[in-house]
């Protein structure tokens, strides 16, 4: 009778447990439904108090602002202290440093797994969206992996023939191989209308090509016409991913920022920074609660600069062109534009009134710079950004989400 007793102890204990680890598993640390990284080319503290003051003064918030948690990133490459867009990204989808030029493979070009494939092999729908191409090197970091990232080609081939992304929206459509698109039942929007027809209950892959190369930038308002912008995508792809009822991942690459910042375009650069916090506002919306979010920068660009003594509530075109002394507000220390107002800084002429962004130092475009990009957070187990981390910790933050 004693025995018995002992075994009917044991199986109460035992059940006791397994319902515990259950509660706490469903309960106390339940995962996030949907998990979505924002990466901007070039966000930075810096870049974030020139845009908020672009959209609305020195008193204005934007969506960012609102995130709960923050960090800076130390963000150095295997090779270099400043890395380029794809060991940046690559740092960011594998937690692994990368030599710049690399494409999430490790010092002898073994390939490492990112978090959308593991997000994948878990069970989870995928996306990836950019504004630029979906070959270029941030986005194309999470799902392909090379020793040389300047292969576009290569990558269009990598995307539809691997199984890691369900839904890629952008632009460079000039990469794909038309005939591959057409294998395997890929539906291939071209526009905006075609993007909004797709139900969410079809189960192909979504490969959406909107652009030959980059998608315009969004004041190009005739070449935009019937083109999703970048809040656009988001919508649509979680709309579409969230029908699995194991959860989504979605990673979203603002890239158009960085392309106006090569060429010392400021305020194209601030007004796709923008771009990106609506993009960020709509995710939140379509999101809902039940969604682990992180914004992130991967490199800084250009080392733009808002300068002087701007009034309190001055904001869009009052903190452009020239200031009441003839002096450029905004300034690059590299870039395109060098030293073009300097030069005639006493009476500036038309063409100079053009380019009122003058570049300390001249080179074909603007360079990338040492400085910390920012990492913002929402959601767990987003709760981890704090204080300087290491660019890597954002995978290990990601992948306790999934």
């Amino acid at each position: 009778m004693k025995w018995r007793n002992q075994i009917l102890a044991l199986v109460c204990l035992v059940a006791f447990v397994g319902f515990g680890v259950l509660y706490f598993q469903n309960w106390v640390v339940q995962k996030p439904f949907g998990i979505i990284l924002f990466v901007g080319e070039g966000l930075t503290a810096q870049r974030i108090a020139a845009a908020r003051i672009y959209d609305g003064g020195s008193d204005s918030r934007l969506e960012i602002d609102s995130f709960t948690f923050s960090a800076r990133l130390k963000n150095y490459s295997a090779d270099f202290a400043v890395p380029d867009s794809a060991a940046a990204a690559s740092a960011l989808a594998t937690g692994a440093k990368a030599k710049n030029g690399a494409l999430s493979v490790d010092q002898t070009n073994g390939p490492l797994r990112t978090i959308l494939e593991i997000a994948h092999d878990e069970g989870r729908a995928t996306g990836i969206i950019t504004d630029g191409a979906l070959t270029s090197p941030t986005i194309a970091a999470f799902y392909a992996h090379a020793s040389n990232a300047r292969q576009p080609h290569e990558l269009a081939n990598a995307l539809i023939d691997g199984e890691s992304v369900d839904i890629a929206l952008g632009g460079g459509g000039s990469s794909f191989d038309k005939e591959k698109q057409e294998q395997g039942n890929i539906r291939t929007p071209k526009n905006l209308p075609e993007l909004e027809k797709i139900s969410g209950w079809q189960r192909p892959r979504v490969i959406g090509l909107f652009a030959e190369n980059d998608l315009p930038f969004s004041d190009e308002l005739t070449a935009r016409a019937e083109k999703p912008s970048l809040a656009d995508m988001v919508r649509r792809a979680i709309e579409l991913l969230q029908v699995n009822r194991r959860g989504y991942m979605l990673v979203v690459n603002a890239h158009l920022m960085a392309s106006a910042a090569w060429q010392n375009q400021g305020e194209r650069t601030l007004r796709e920074t923008l771009e990106l916090d609506h993009a960020i506002r709509t995710a939140r919306e379509f999101g809902g609660a039940n969604v682990a979010m992180v914004v992130c920068g991967d490199v800084a660009i250009g080392g733009m600069n808002v300068n002087g003594f701007p009034f309190r509530y001055d904001h869009g075109v009052a903190i452009l062109g020239l200031n009441s002394a003839g002096q450029p507000w905004i300034t690059w220390a590299t870039g395109p534009n060098g030293g073009r107002i300097r030069e005639n800084a006493q009476e500036p002429t038309a063409r100079d009134l053009l380019n009122t962004e003058p570049a300390a130092l001249e080179s074909p475009y603007a360079l990338n710079a040492l400085e910390d990009p920012v990492a913002c957070g929402t959601g767990p187990p987003t709760e981890k950004l704090h204080g300087t981390m290491e660019s890597t910790e954002i995978f290990s933050i990601l992948r306790d989400a999934l």
